[in-house]
């Protein structure tokens, strides 16, 4: 069981500074991770980057098996990136596509994948086809059968959408959509680091995600999980040096492994960093830390559906960390500036964010607030009174 006043302890951020709700946006690192990246960079100035990165070469290749060990895979399967975004895009743009062919997509879908994919499949005369939620908000299974045939090349799924509680059921949309032949593309940028995610059990062919939200790491840095069985059927296009090797004056190799992903240069602190808040995860035990963001968010979702002008706008029958709601008669900006002034730190979700599942809804933004283990009950109260406060004067 963790204990959150003992892990805010270790939270510099943590210090004073109010009530922190936003891992969903950029979390607090832990004191390893910023030590870490901090005393490389003092290394790097007092020697050099090439020499500060060749004392830690052990420790960089070590991180292949720390995230391989977290995403239930092999060390091959593992690559790192700048962000969630680069790891998105280098696989969407690996996966053949061409006219004819179809991409299913969630109405949880994030504009973040949502732009690139409406743009390349024009470009190609591809079909992008929405998979209508539940009565939940979840991803209808059904529906999802009904659309899956063999023209369809790609099935890209979001874990935890940006705007809200749901937890999306990857497991049973994989397994049809491999069963039907299409590569499935998790995007895990707000899962993981809060739940256990793991290829070993989603059975997904791709998973991206990033170290700035609940994984607790620096940002400008990304991981992705490539299926080795799938790596030879990808694209080879965006290789550097480091994803491939120029063998001959005329001829080139591409890695055989993940890595084909990643770029030369890299921010040596940043990746060690990454790598420390991995670590850290591990050691205080994925499941701990899921059933700790479990509690916290259950009660801040709770304590903010009794206050009188709010509605909590979460999905699914099963909730991530993200809790998002409204106040009635106050724009979102307005209260996140107003419980910014109480010391509460939340922020806004967007349409444009998540343009399909807020439409449905009719839904133009939210507020959203993201507490980790290290928020305390107390804290969430104080939260809630915050939100009470500012929602009795909305009403005033």
């Amino acid at each position: 069981m963790i204990d959150p006043e003992r892990a805010a302890a270790d939270t510099p951020g943590c210090r004073g500074e109010g009530v922190f709700l936003d891992s969903a946006g950029s979390s607090l690192p832990p004191s390893v991770v910023l030590d870490t990246v901090i005393g490389h960079l003092r290394r790097e100035a007092q020697i050099g980057g090439y020499r500060a990165a060749h004392e830690r070469g052990e420790e960089l290749e070590a991180g292949y098996e720390v995230f391989a060990d977290l995403l239930g895979c092999a060390p091959e399967e593992i690559a790192f990136t700048d962000s969630a975004t680069r790891s998105w895009l280098s696989i969407f743009g690996a996966v053949p596509l061409a006219a004819g062919d179809r991409i299913l997509l969630t109405e949880a879908e994030y504009a973040g994948n949502a732009i690139p994919i409406l743009r390349r499949a024009e470009a190609v005369g591809a079909e992008v086809r929405v998979v209508p939620s539940s009565e939940t908000g979840d991803i209808s299974i059904d529906a999802l059968a009904d659309l899956l045939d063999e023209r369809t090349r790609l099935v890209s799924l979001v874990h935890a959408p940006t705007n809200g509680g749901l937890l999306a059921s990857v497991r049973e949309a994989a397994a049809l959509a491999r069963d039907a032949g299409a590569y499935v593309l998790l995007d895990a940028c707000q899962s993981v680091g809060q739940v256990q995610v793991r290829a070993d059990e989603l059975d997904v062919d791709f998973i991206t995600g990033t170290g700035r939200k609940w994984l607790r790491g620096p940002r400008g840095t990304g991981f992705l999980y490539a299926r080795r069985e799938v790596l030879a059927g990808l694209a080879s296009d965006g290789v550097d040096l480091r994803g491939g090797s120029w063998v001959e004056r005329g001829r080139t190799e591409v890695r055989e492994d993940a890595r084909r992903f990643e770029l030369w240069e890299f921010s040596i602190a940043d990746r060690l960093g990454l790598i420390a808040a991995a670590r850290y995860l591990l050691d205080l035990g994925v499941a701990e830390v899921e059933a700790a963001v479990q509690a916290v968010s259950a009660r801040l979702r709770e304590g903010l559906a009794s206050v009188d002008g709010v509605e909590v706008r979460d999905l699914g029958p099963r909730r991530s960390g993200i809790v998002s709601f409204t106040v009635e008669g106050m724009p979102a900006p307005r209260v996140v500036e107003l419980l910014a002034e109480r010391g509460v730190t939340v922020t806004v979700s967007r349409r444009p964010s998540t343009r399909i599942d807020m439409e449905r809804r009719g839904l133009t933004e939210v507020v959203r607030a993201s507490p980790h283990y290290f928020v305390s009950p107390g804290e969430v109260d104080a939260a809630v009174a915050a939100v009470a406060e500012v929602a009795a004067g909305a009403r005033g």
